[in-house]
């Protein structure tokens, strides 16, 4: 029997064919910025995933040809703000996403189809290999609206491109291209936007050609050292990012943000 994903459908799109799922993040009209309602679902859909017979790959995207996703919305981490069990709620739904992703014994391709900014950047690392557009904006500036890298920054990026490097990017909140991600090593490949579909799509034969249990064990066993650091590292950013999500200067990033102006910071 077909798996039911009709749950998680308010923000997400999800389609099976060929061994394939493919996962889209579906909120158009702002960019693919995150919901309540798309964090949820991307906290609790994975175990599925992962149980659903008719499933050996997974392709994660995002809806239309602007992005991937563009983090947060500023008008709910405000919200989030005045209500702060919503923000332990959200601290507790993105442990168990970053760590159901990495845990999904199934490959996973991200399909960047655009930018790619904060959690939308940590969704994308979580994959096994990525592809991006390579004119896309990518990275992790939660430092940039006075909030502390905890939702996969500060664990995903220095394992990829190293310390120093992920040092300089996570605190100056600085934004690659595609190309520039994936010169880098923190991207797989960059490629022009008529070019996505078919090396996302070349990567994915080249996989299913292969012995499904072994593809996956395979995967296991390489993650198995980025899992057992996830909940140490993920516990300590995420109950930082916490406590600077009450701080005047994110109010004041989120204000900003909603007012199209810069944010004037007071360490406060």
């Amino acid at each position: 029997m077909p798996r039911d994903y009709s749950p998680y459908l308010e923000n997400l799109r999800v389609e099976v064919k060929d061994r394939i799922l493919t996962l889209q993040l579906y909120n158009p009209d702002k960019l693919n910025a995150n919901t309540a309602a798309m964090h949820n679902a991307m906290s609790r859909i994975w175990d599925d995933i992962d149980d659903d017979p008719e499933v050996d790959l997974i392709i994660i995207t995002g809806a239309g040809d602007r992005a991937f996703s563009a983090g947060g919305d500023p008008a709910h981490m405000q919200r989030m703000v005045a209500e702060p069990e919503l923000w332990r709620q959200t601290s507790r739904e993105a442990r168990r996403m970053i760590r159901r992703i990495l845990g999904c014994d199934k490959p996973v391709i991200a399909r960047i189809n655009g930018h790619a900014i904060g959690l939308g950047a940590s969704i994308a690392l979580c994959a096994d290999i990525t592809v991006i557009v390579e004119d896309a904006r990518f990275g992790d500036p939660h430092v940039a609206i006075g909030l502390v890298a905890g939702d996969g920054g500060a664990l995903l990026w220095p394992q990829l491109v190293g310390w120093p490097l992920a040092k300089e990017l996570l605190l100056t909140g600085e934004l690659l291209t595609g190309k520039q991600a994936a010169e880098i090593g923190v991207i797989n490949h960059a490629v022009p936007r008529d070019q996505l579909d078919d090396k996302v799509m070349e990567i994915a034969q080249k996989i299913l050609k292969n012995a499904p249990i072994a593809v996956r064990l395979t995967k296991n066993a390489m993650n198995l050292a980025l899992r057992q650091i996830a909940l140490p590292t993920m516990e300590l950013s995420l109950s930082n990012e916490l406590i600077s999500a009450f701080t005047a200067d994110h109010l004041e990033a989120t204000s900003a943000m909603l007012e199209k102006r810069d944010p004037a910071f007071k360490g406060e």
